[in-house]
């Protein structure tokens, strides 16, 4: 399959874009605004179609996706994802940039569209999250992921394209951006570092980044995976006892600054996603468990200490 890919030099787009040529099934091409930066990907950028653009400016780089012949669009980039950002007027640019795709993917000839969503469309809840539940965001990056996935949706019907929705729980692994909480934790102890820390009371949804990946393009080969898809690891784990692993791996004597930082206004308690939908319609199911992904994930950070 021919598949035009967004966000490929993001955490998970590297690995997804990993993923996809591994198969050998997939000729690929990506957009990038500066492919001298994609350091993430930069040793298997010879294998791909380099299309350079920016998603704001679409016009600018749509012949070349139309030369490419597109059979599907896997729209993973979004601006404004750290913190810092969720409640910035930049997330409104990400739901234009968007629905321009689903038109884009249209004109091209393409049948398939696929989009990657958040848990953040929720909001907070308190038990396990299945697609039905309730969406009440309480951040402008959640309100904008719900907009971009409902006009998505709708767009796609119009046009006559396959829509996928794939709303990410918390995802981890090697190489990820420096500010989450997971390579915080390790940057800091492997710096013999106290990482500040909540009480960490939170039962919270953690999925290992290679699984995100291999979701994603589970859902691109099954045509009958449309509609929204809650993509996590689907168990809920003692954050504390997850952040307490962590510490045991790199040095068991480090202490933790449980108790040092407040909780949110609106800190979400429990995160856990039913991903029964995933398994029956892209026949997926998570391979890697926290304790194997986590390790890991140190092993990687050791080996690259800056």
């Amino acid at each position: 399959m021919r598949v035009f890919l967004t966000g490929a030099s993001g955490f998970v787009g590297s690995f997804f874009l990993r993923e996809i040529l591994a198969s050998g099934e997939h000729d690929v091409a990506v957009l990038l605004r500066a492919p001298e930066r994609a350091v993430r990907i930069v040793d298997v950028l010879n294998q791909t179609n380099i299309i350079r653009g920016d998603l704001n400016n679409q016009k600018n780089f749509e012949k070349e996706v139309k030369k490419f012949k597109p059979e599907a669009f896997v729209h993973l980039a979004w601006n404004g994802v750290m913190g810092r950002d969720r409640n910035a007027i930049i997330q409104w640019r990400n739901i234009t940039a968007t629905l321009e795709l689903v038109e884009m993917a249209s004109k091209v000839g393409a049948k398939d569209w696929i989009g990657l969503g958040s848990q953040a469309e929720y909001g907070p809840c308190q038990n396990k999250i299945d697609e039905k539940e309730k969406t009440s965001p309480t951040t402008l990056y959640g309100v904008s992921k719900l907009a971009a996935c409902n006009l998505s949706e709708r767009l796609c019907q119009e046009l006559g394209l396959r829509h996928a929705w794939l709303r990410l729980f918390s995802s981890f692994g090697p190489n990820d951006n420096s500010d989450w909480l997971i390579p915080y934790l390790i940057k800091t102890l492997f710096a013999n570092g106290k990482p500040r820390l909540t009480n960490a009371e939170q039962l919270w949804d953690y999925i290992y980044v290679e699984d995100v990946a291999s979701a994603i393009a589970a859902v691109l080969k099954s045509s009958a995976a449309t509609g929204v898809f809650n993509l996590g690891s689907g168990r809920a784990l003692s954050l504390r006892a997850m952040i307490e692993k962590i510490r045991n791996l790199i040095n068991q004597d480090l202490p933790l600054g449980f108790g040092e930082v407040a909780y949110r206004s609106d800190q979400v308690m429990h995160l856990e996603a039913n991903i029964e939908r995933l398994k029956l319609l892209a026949g997926w199911s998570p391979k890697f468990d926290f304790d194997t992904g986590i390790e890991r994930t140190v092993d990687w950070y050791s080996k690259h200490k800056s």
